[in-house]
């Protein structure tokens, strides 16, 4: 075995044995940022002590990510019900058959990854678990003794490249100065200006993190894999999990009367395909592809799921399976919302951010960049840390000589670096894989150690 896959095995030991489940974690960080922002954070003039449940429990906190949590439910079990129409089915288990060994796999399933979250991070989380789930179906079928909860942290290593591709919150927010306005505030925003993708996106300083990430990625996966048969520990794919991945539909009986019959009309598809359809179309003629964002992407994945159906029914009956997934989404992204609530009512934030930014220039952008990681472990949103981070980091760098486009990129590498410890965003993953958060953590953290020295590397140097 090569040290980098026994350093993989190591890391998988230890961390699944020290890991609590996410609703665990975001239970005991909750508690913690309360009790902070109760002791140190800021309140009115005689207000009580418990001023900050105030701010936890209002619609700015548990409640301000319903419209998220909803969106995000859907994407989840639209995704399912896309992966389990039979013609994409088929295209997902064919395209796993091109890796022949069990460390080709693994390298396919993080390109894919990857690549997906490039183009736009809900394909990169929800592609990455469903091409995973199929990986893992097809060694499973051919015999191959791959550590199945590897390939699921494979598929989840796209959450580490998204802000640096193109549905990046902050590059696409600050290319407009509405946005720039809203977030900044007209006097900051009239220093700054606009930063189009040029300088931000397609700059030289993202195309070489953003590139590196591409390759190191799945080479750090296919390292961490045991050649076939070397993993003394490896833990396939459940039977239950790789049957339902390759189960063809069963033969249905025939309607039993007009209204059975209706139900399992295409024309009820098309009569919600064609509008789906002209929406989607009408959307992107008039903002074009680089401004998609997750309505679009649910709109996308609905009307694909839709047809590759065909029948309503099937659909129907596809939804209902990956409606079993949404537990975690459902009651994690209102703690979460609650700690951004407690942070931002407290002023806590703001203070966390701003004790980064007093750094030389040298420095500037790698601080911004541990400090974006650091909050991005409160406040799971890339376009919340950029409202929360952007003004104090923006202003700092102007004092320094810092172009804005570097500040903002710093900050959001530091946001998508610690989505390998934030249990946030592996939810919808962990729902699809049917995996436990110990079991990936280890190998997410290495691939966090790997990615993050590559990007504060470029920091240094290109900055």
């Amino acid at each position: 075995m090569s040290p980098l896959a026994r350093l993989g095995l190591h890391a998988r030991r230890g961390f699944g044995r020290l890991t609590p489940e996410p609703f665990t974690i975001s239970v005991f960080l909750t508690a913690l940022v309360l009790v902070v922002a109760v002791a140190f954070g800021e309140r009115p003039a005689g207000a009580p002590l418990w001023h900050a449940l105030a701010s936890w429990h209002a619609s700015a906190g548990l409640w301000r990510l319903l419209a998220f949590a909803m969106q995000a439910s859907l994407m989840l079990v639209l995704g399912a019900a896309l992966a389990s129409a039979p013609p994409v089915r088929r295209a997902i288990l064919s395209l796993t058959r091109l890796a022949r060994t069990s460390r080709q796999l693994t390298l396919l399933t993080a390109l894919v990854s990857i690549t997906l979250a490039i183009l736009n991070w809900s394909l990169g989380l929800v592609g990455g678990a469903l091409f995973a789930r199929a990986a893992g179906a097809s060694a499973k079928a051919r015999g191959l003794r791959l550590h199945y909860p590897l390939l699921c942290a494979a598929g989840y290593s796209g959450l580490m490249v998204w802000h640096g591709g193109l549905s990046g919150s902050a590059p696409l927010k600050a290319t407009t100065t509405r946005d720039m306005v809203e977030v900044l505030g007209p006097e900051l925003a009239a220093r700054v200006g606009t930063i189009p993708l040029d300088e931000s996106l397609l700059g030289a300083l993202n195309l070489t993190v953003t590139g590196g990430l591409l390759v190191l990625g799945p080479l750090l996966f296919w390292a961490l894999t045991p050649r076939d048969g070397e993993d003394p520990e490896a833990r396939p794919i459940a039977d239950a999990l790789a049957d339902e991945v390759g189960r063809e539909a069963p033969v249905e009986a025939p309607p039993a009367d007009a209204i059975e019959r209706l139900e399992r009309s295409p024309v009820v598809t098309w009569l919600l395909a064609l509008p789906l359809a002209a929406a989607l179309a009408l959307y992107v003629h008039e903002r074009g592809l680089a401004r998609i964002d997750l309505d679009t992407v649910n709109l996308t994945l609905w009307l694909a799921a839709l047809l590759l159906h065909g029948r309503p029914h099937r659909f129907l009956a596809a939804c209902e399976e990956g409606v079993r997934g949404c537990a975690g989404i459902l009651l994690l992204f209102p703690l979460y919302a609650g700690v951004l609530g407690l942070l931002e009512g407290s002023g806590l934030s703001t203070r966390l951010a701003a004790a980064f930014a007093d750094a030389s220039s040298g420095l500037f952008t790698t601080l911004a960049f541990l400090s974006a990681g650091l909050l991005n472990l409160f406040v799971p949103s890339g376009g919340g840390q950029w409202a929360i981070q952007g003004p104090i980091l923006l202003e700092a760098g102007l004092s320094r000589g810092i172009a804005p486009a570097d500040a903002m990129m710093a900050m959001a590498y530091g946001d998508q670096w610690t989505n390998m410890l934030q249990p946030f965003w592996a939810a919808p993953l962990l729902a699809v894989t049917r995996v436990r958060a110990r079991d990936i953590v280890g190998y997410c953290v290495l691939w966090m150690a790997v990615g993050g020295a590559w990007m504060i590397g470029c920091l240094l140097l290109l900055t």
